[in-house]
């Protein structure tokens, strides 16, 4: 009869998981102490949830005493293009390849809950189940677990996987057998360190969120420190800089993604002039079911206002103006320095050649 641990794998396959991992819960107590060390030293910009809840995500059971075991999980929503296509094409924004398919929070958690009905009824255990959503650190409870190593920008890598997939975690009251941390294939190469456009990692596994695209993008609610917003380029959610130029991704073309993690059409290269355009309502509609939606719709313009000033197109300058007078300061701001990287006075009429020409390309 194969083992819990067996079953517990072969019941993760065929939920749709390329990946399973069992960890003691005391496994990560080390890297609970670099989190309080990188807390201390401001390196996660405004995300204080992080601060606030940080003995629960520096220990396992400083969240939930009673748990004995982990079960790491990971899912592919490996890309079938290059996410770096993009790059220079000043009239559409990037978007991470995670965001451009399903919620994942929803997509992961659904599969979580239906591995952990499946333990329960077989076990009687008690467990809790967690998708990015709690004080949890899901890398180094993955990497703990065998899953994957953390690579030098930080991010999870497997040498069958590459980088391109979700964590899910369950705490478990189970004492179940662990596996053997996995062991760092980086070697030498640096690709990661150097391909990031703001220089957010400072060194292998050591990265400041405040000036992470990904975190300027997503997190930061406030206007984005002008030394980052040409490095931006078009990137109007997350980046996906580091991730892309990992050698090890060859692999990941032959993990089965989630087909829900597959891209929506219109958000593959969204043109600015569409995105700019959207009020809060039309940004709930487009954005329904996306991990994007939690960001908002002045964020979201906001960053495309970043994107149209590094953009060079004349184009977009009729759809920055109307932003001058936007309610939120913070896109008021962002659109008075587009206008100003576009050549335009802020406060003058705008050119009446850029705007009948912004109009006839915006033509069905």
């Amino acid at each position: 009869m194969a083992s819990l641990e067996e079953q517990i794998r072969e019941e993760a396959a065929r939920l749709g998981f390329n990946a399973c991992g069992f960890c003691d819960a005391g496994a990560t107590d080390e890297a609970g102490a670099h989190l309080l060390q990188w807390l201390g030293e401001g390196r996660h910009g405004e995300m204080g949830w992080m601060e606030e809840r940080k003995g629960q995500r520096a220990s396992v059971r400083g969240l939930w005493p009673e748990a004995r075991s982990v079960i790491a999980l990971a899912m592919s929503y490996a890309p079938a293009n290059d996410p770096l296509a993009l790059e220079g094409q000043g009239d559409v924004g990037r978007i991470s390849v995670y965001a451009q398919g399903a919620d994942y929070h929803k997509v992961v958690k659904q599969k979580l809950k239906a591995l952990a009905r499946w333990l329960v009824e077989r076990t009687g255990c008690e467990l809790k189940v967690f998708v990015d959503t709690a004080p949890v650190m899901e890398k180094p409870l993955a990497a703990a677990a065998g899953v994957g190593w953390q690579g030098k920008h930080t991010n999870l890598l497997s040498r069958d996987l590459g980088n391109w997939f979700f964590i899910g975690v369950i705490y478990t009251t189970l004492d179940l057998e662990h596996d053997a941390p996995a062991s760092e294939h980086c070697g030498s190469c640096t690709r990661c360190i150097r391909a990031c456009p703001t220089g957010a990692i400072t060194g292998p596994g050591r990265i400041d969120a405040r000036a992470c695209i990904s975190y300027l993008t997503i997190e930061l609610n406030g206007p984005i420190p002008h030394e980052y917003r040409e490095a931006m380029g078009n990137r109007i959610y997350g980046c996906d800089d580091c991730l892309a130029v990992c050698p090890w991704n060859r692999f990941a073309r032959e993990a089965q993604a989630n087909r829900k993690f597959l891209p929506r059409a219109e958000l593959v290269a969204p043109k600015l002039a569409d995105l700019l355009a959207l009020d809060d309502a039309a940004f709930r509609e487009m954005f329904s079911g996306s991990p994007i939606k939690r960001i908002g719709r002045n964020r979201m313009v906001r960053n495309c206002l970043i994107a149209a000033g590094n953009s060079g197109d004349q184009a977009l300058v009729a759809h920055v103006r109307p932003h001058l007078d936007d309610p939120d300061p913070v896109v008021a701001e962002a659109a008075r320095w587009a206008l100003e990287r576009l050549g335009q006075e802020a406060g003058g009429v705008g050119d009446k050649a850029a705007m009948q020409a912004s109009r006839s390309t915006s033509r069905p």
